[in-house]
């Protein structure tokens, strides 16, 4: 019988093989199925606008920076609002609908091939009950699958329906397409025309059919507009938009500690401030100007302004926009102070015609306790093929201009199918590695440690050393080890793709430091500074057991015995979720268990004790 260990690495090594590169024979992608950004909405009610039926026109390019689509418009929040999930939008923000829900974790995980409905958006309902199919009403939309994540399978969908009279549960579907490649954002005209759509609640609805299990498979959705008088070839988008977020002030970090910048500012900063500007009309725009403002937000000082004369941009061209990064500093109060400078991009006016909203973007460049390459978003995951008898290592490159102290180190996991809650791995602080002619210098290691997925500061999971690691100015090293046989193999760390630059990784599966060669931002970020609070404890201070499962697969029962004597034990059946379905206090000795009532799939047992530290069994309901 094949081990459930090995039906996992195949089934993993099938999903993800794709989307890594032959020379990558060690380093996967995959996708990063969780999304804490949306974390903080999880069970606040929607706080709707007083006016709950709309009228024509009805517009939306999601040009915001809120997370949760805008509630004056749309009456479920399943999708993400974004700018980092895209390729070359027609403005900024898109919706991203994926295999995530609204709580930001699958759907469903036990049926990998199973298609579902998965994210939804319905707009608020529209008032077409004095309209007629002679007011030439079209809806209008762009799309994009995969984006800047995983492309969606071929039964895979995203689908359009619109509400027809009747009682809420009467649509029908009037567009749909099929799972492809990443493609340029495509625009669709869909007419308005039949009788049964001119009623007072009248609504459309996206939707995207997923196969559910380890797949983030993505469309982007984007620049909706609704209106009388359209006919079918009315697709001019009349607009000049900012498409791009401004590049951060520095210039290989994107956040590091004030003080750390202010020890050499000069190295630090990039030489520009670059945005870009889209004109998504069919012939020449000419712009009257544009310019950019920085201030620090705390204090409200000025730092920096300047304005740039008109400029032409070509029929559906891009503008790119440089401007010199500015040498204004502000003075701290204290050592640790988080400072924010706020870059704010904005153009002038180009006729009443033109879409207002998108004209302006804005970039803060925080200054705060970490240093990191990542921008707190995360597109992928990324995890090592680790060999059975040989630990896999991570570690990333950092530097520091002045003396400092490390005090712990934030990670932000991807999300998988098994949950990885009791995979274990080691954090470890290198002076140097061995690579290009260095050596292994180990300054710190802590073990036995657990990844965590709960909504923390920047969403990150937060490990606080036992002791500070003083450091001197120079190069460090931050990382992970996985430890050979701990199944820890496919432990995912987020990968922030839209990095520009090296990513300062290594990695080790055959005892030899290699350099990465995927692209991204491994998101691990190195603690300085005042003392922190972590939100994962380290375990220890237990002894070691083990208990038997038996049978496994099974389908009426199963059977626990310890291989202790342990009074004090009750056991948790758990979903891949980590979701507790059954638990209870233990007999000793042996322990039957009823599990007919679970549904067929894949369980994890967990034993809970006092005295013992137990690790944890997987088996199959069949």
């Amino acid at each position: 019988m094949i081990k459930l260990k090995t039906i996992f690495q195949i089934f993993f090594c099938a999903v993800c093989a794709f989307a890594a590169q032959k020379s990558l024979a060690q380093e996967y992608v995959a996708p990063i199925n969780y999304n804490p950004h949306v974390q903080p909405h999880v069970g606040k009610p929607l706080r709707t606008a007083k006016t709950t039926v709309l009228s024509l026109p009805f517009f939306e390019d999601f040009t915001n920076y809120n997370v949760i689509p805008d509630t004056s418009k749309w009456e479920d929040r399943e999708v993400y609002i974004n700018n980092t999930m895209c390729y070359q939008p027609i403005s900024r923000g898109v919706a991203t609908f994926d295999g995530l829900s609204q709580y930001g974790v699958p759907y469903d995980t036990m049926s990998a091939t199973t298609l579902r409905y998965a994210d939804s958006l319905t707009s608020k309902p529209i008032d077409l009950s004095l309209n007629a199919p002679a007011d030439s009403i079209y809806l209008s939309f762009f799309y994009q699958p995969q984006g800047n994540g995983f492309v969606p399978d071929t039964q895979d969908s995203l689908m359009l329906f619109f509400r027809i009279k009747g009682s809420a549960g009467n649509w029908v579907q009037v567009w749909a397409d099929s799972g492809s490649a990443l493609k340029p954002f495509t625009q669709v005209t869909i007419p308005v025309a039949d009788t049964n759509f001119f009623h007072s609640s009248f609504q459309f609805r996206f939707v995207n059919k997923v196969a559910i299990g380890p797949s983030d498979n993505v469309w982007n959705v984007d620049y909706i507009r609704m209106a009388t008088g359209r006919n079918i070839n009315d697709t001019l988008v009349n607009d000049v938009a900012f498409t791009q977020t401004p590049t951060f002030l520095l210039n290989d970090y994107d956040y590091m500690p004030y003080r750390q910048y202010l020890a050499s500012p000069a190295a630090e900063r990039a030489t520009t401030l670059q945005s870009n500007v889209h004109n998504n009309y069919n012939s020449l725009q000419n712009i009257a100007g544009f310019g950019y403002t920085a201030q620090e937000l705390v204090s409200s000082s000025a730092l920096s302004s300047a304005t740039a004369a008109s400029s032409s941009i070509a029929a559906s061209g891009d503008l790119p926009i440089n401007f010199p990064s500015y040498t204004a500093t502000v003075p701290i109060v204290g050592t640790y102070d988080k400072v924010v400078f706020q870059n704010k991009f904005y153009l002038q006016s180009l006729g009443a015609s033109d879409n207002r909203i998108n004209d302006t973007i804005v970039c803060n460049q925080v200054f705060d306790n970490y240093l990191a390459y990542d921008d707190g978003t995360a597109e992928m995951s990324y995890f090592l093929n680790l060999f059975p008898t040989l630990a896999g290592k991570i570690a990333i490159e950092h530097h520091l201009n002045q003396p400092d102290t490390l005090r712990g180190m934030a990670i932000y996991f991807g999300r998988q199918v098994p949950l990885a809650t009791y995979k274990y791995f080691s954090i470890v602080v290198y002076r140097s590695i061995a690579y290009a002619g260095g050596k292994d210098s180990v300054l710190y290691q802590m073990d036995n440690l657990i990844p965590g997925y709960a909504d923390t500061v920047n969403n990150f999971w937060v490990y606080k050393f036992d002791k500070p690691v003083p450091l001197p100015a120079g190069t460090f090293y931050i990382g992970t080890i996985q430890p050979a046989l701990s199944g820890s193999d496919s432990l995912y760390i987020g990968l922030d793709r839209n990095r520009v630059g090296g990513n300062h990784a290594y990695y080790s599966v055959l005892n030899v430091w290699q350099s990465s060669l995927v692209s991204g931002a491994l998101m691990m970020r190195p603690l300085l500074g005042q003392p922190i609070i972590g939100t994962s404890l380290k375990e220890i201070g237990l002894p070691q057991s083990s208990f038997e499962l038996y049978p496994n697969p099974a389908s009426e029962s199963i059977q626990l015995q310890l291989a202790q004597n342990d009074r004090t034990a009750q056991y948790e059946i758990c979903d891949l979720q980590g979701r507790i379905l059954q638990t209870q206090q233990m007999e000793t000795g042996t322990t039957k268990i009823d599990i007919t009532a679970l549904p067929v799939g894949i369980y994890m047992v967990k034993i809970l004790s006092g005295e013992w530290h137990y690790s944890v069994q997987k088996f199959i309901k069949q």
